[in-house]
């Protein structure tokens, strides 16, 4: 009970893990530019927060390229994947090198310098508000500045380790 907590299982993080498998998530590529290029990762950890103001919340792993472009202010994508766009997430999900993953899909610079997916679901302009971190984590609030949405709703769907 070192912080408070009582002690954690030995089988409780597999049997966690497990069980969030079977949560069904809508896909996103969430993407930034660095200085070598832009950096993008796929995401199923990716809600919306608030209407007013528009913000999304955003989990990304610490040991992620991604998360060392990630402080307040800076802008950043949120691509919501279709299901036509498995070929993106494959390569966003850790398939390929990052400098390889842009090279698929059609991507764009958007009004704040970082890359758009065309064909998404729905593509968000955001910059960063705060930002928390929790475990291996942080917990990113980033402000929505733009949306631009598809008029087909057809969206990539990833539940225990497969696309619905």
């Amino acid at each position: 009970m070192a912080d408070g907590y009582p002690l954690v299982a030995e089988e409780l993080p597999a049997r966690f893990r497990a069980a969030m498998r079977r949560l069904a998530s809508a896909v996103a590529i969430v993407a930034a530019r660095g200085e070598s290029g832009p950096v993008g990762m796929a995401a199923t950890s990716v809600t919306s927060l608030t209407a007013d103001p528009p913000a999304v919340l955003i989990c990304v792993n610490r040991a992620t390229a991604l998360h060392g472009l990630l402080v307040p202010t800076a802008p950043l994508s949120v691509n919501l994947l279709s299901r036509s766009q498995q070929d993106v997430s494959a390569a966003f999900g850790g398939g390929i090198a990052q400098e390889e993953r842009f090279r698929i899909g059609d991507w764009h610079d958007g009004a704040n310098g970082v890359p758009m997916l065309a064909g998404a679901q729905a593509n968000l302009s955001c910059v960063i508000d705060a930002m928390l971190a929790y475990g291996t984590h942080s917990i990113v609030i980033a402000r929505v500045l733009s949306a631009e949405v598809s008029e087909d709703v057809a969206p990539l769907i990833y539940q225990d380790g497969a696309y619905l």
